[in-house]
């Protein structure tokens, strides 16, 4: 009985520890998940003023997601101390272990840092259509370590940043103007002179080809079927490939109409009777 006893008295010394842990261990819950809460309330927040504020979409996604990041680990600290882990000593571990990690996670650590030059360096924007690690689309955001780029078709491709910033990047957006580069081809037998009015006449009637670059029209080739012609006209970045489909709809019905044939692969095959 007098073990019995003891035990007793042992376990109701222990009961106010006991209970001061279980509370501290549900305060420090709730902080993760009210801070966690308010961490991504208030980088949301900051996100949304910075657009209001003419701030790049993609500047204002990457700066909220650095914030969240710093708000959430501090949350993360508050909780284990509240817990009663001491946070010193645990950020020492986190110091020593941060070698280790780093260099476990070396991908990603180079892709946040390529995020951090894609910011400074600007070589895109939010809403700019750009060739990227073997990708083509329209920037919508860059994140810690992603770029999310929206295909014409309405696909996310979520390319890393080192992949990004490790090739080349062609930005067609970055310029106001840009020139289509077409090659139209006709028969030998075709009047090239009328083929050449024609077309000057398509492309003049176009309001949305700019005067200035001037546009060019000129015979660029005698190839084995056909004389290729090449057609440059400069018009806005924006009427693109709306032009670019409207010159070619165009050139080939004008040209079905003044009779100026448009050739094609074709193979003609002779039979002969060889007589006995």
């Amino acid at each position: 009985m007098g073990d019995m006893e003891q035990l007793v008295d042992k376990g109701i010394d222990l009961l106010p520890w006991i209970s001061e842990m279980a509370i501290n261990l549900l305060i420090g819950i709730v902080i993760f998940f009210v801070g966690r809460l308010i961490a991504s309330k208030v980088a949301k927040w900051c996100e949304h003023r910075m657009l209001k504020s003419s701030v790049d979409k993609a500047v204002a996604g990457f700066c909220s997601s650095i914030l969240y990041a710093l708000m959430f680990a501090g949350v993360i600290l508050m909780a284990l101390g509240q817990v009663g882990v001491q946070t010193t000593s645990f950020i020492a571990i986190l110091g020593a272990a941060g070698l280790a990690v780093g260099l476990a996670l070396q991908g990603s650590l180079s892709n946040f840092a390529s995020g951090v030059l894609i910011i400074i360096l600007r070589p895109f924007k939010s809403g700019d259509f750009i060739d990227a690690a073997g990708q083509m689309g329209t920037v919508d955001r860059i994140e810690l370590f992603h770029t999310y780029l929206r295909t014409p078709d309405n696909r996310i491709i979520i390319a890393p940043n080192s992949a990004v910033m490790s090739g080349s990047i062609v930005n067609y957006s970055r310029e106001k103007t840009r020139r289509l580069d077409l090659v139209i081809g006709i028969s030998y037998d075709a009047d090239i002179r009328l083929a050449k009015s024609i077309m000057e006449e398509i492309v003049s009637a176009d309001e949305r080809i700019l005067k200035d670059p001037a546009w060019v029209i000129a015979v660029s080739e005698l190839a084995d079927s056909s004389v290729n012609f090449n057609l440059r006209p400069w018009v806005a970045a924006a009427d693109y490939w709306n032009v670019r489909a409207d010159l070619l709809e165009k050139i080939k019905y004008t040209f079905d109409e003044r009779g100026i044939g448009i050739p094609y692969p074709q193979m003609d095959v002779h039979l002969h009777k060889q007589e006995s």
